[in-house]
């Protein structure tokens, strides 16, 4: 059973950056996907990065529409750790960041995904 654990969240101004990790362990085969999605309030959850890694290289790397340019998605090599840097946070970036892992990369179906973590609150605010 895979698990993740979001972490890196915080409240910062308009402008700010900060980079979001997601631990995760139970992994059982080589070629996987983690994904970072979020969920703002009041609003529908919606995919903003992926990565796809295979024995041990990335493969592919997505990004939605809204945040190319701004975040950046990366796996530290030496543990099973995916992180999401953010630059030029804006308040329309509030929201609960949810990582999950699945088997191919996608921002825009959720439903490939089969294991997500709890979460982790960005509060962008003046």
């Amino acid at each position: 059973q895979v698990q993740l654990v979001e972490s890196g969240g915080g409240s910062v101004q308009p402008g700010g950056s900060l980079r979001l990790s997601c631990g995760f362990s139970g992994l059982t085969s080589a070629t996987y996907a983690v994904a970072w999605f979020r969920q703002a309030p009041g609003k529908e959850r919606e995919g903003v990065s992926c990565i796809s890694r295979q024995f041990g290289v990335t493969t592919t790397t997505d990004y939605s529409d809204p945040v190319k340019g701004r975040f950046t998605i990366a796996k530290d090599n030496t543990r099973n750790t995916v992180y999401l840097q953010i630059n030029n946070l804006n308040p329309g970036d509030t929201a609960d960041y949810y990582c999950a892992f699945g088997d191919s990369c996608s921002v825009h179906r959720a439903e490939v995904y089969g294991h997500w973590g709890q979460g982790t609150r960005v509060t962008v605010s003046s």
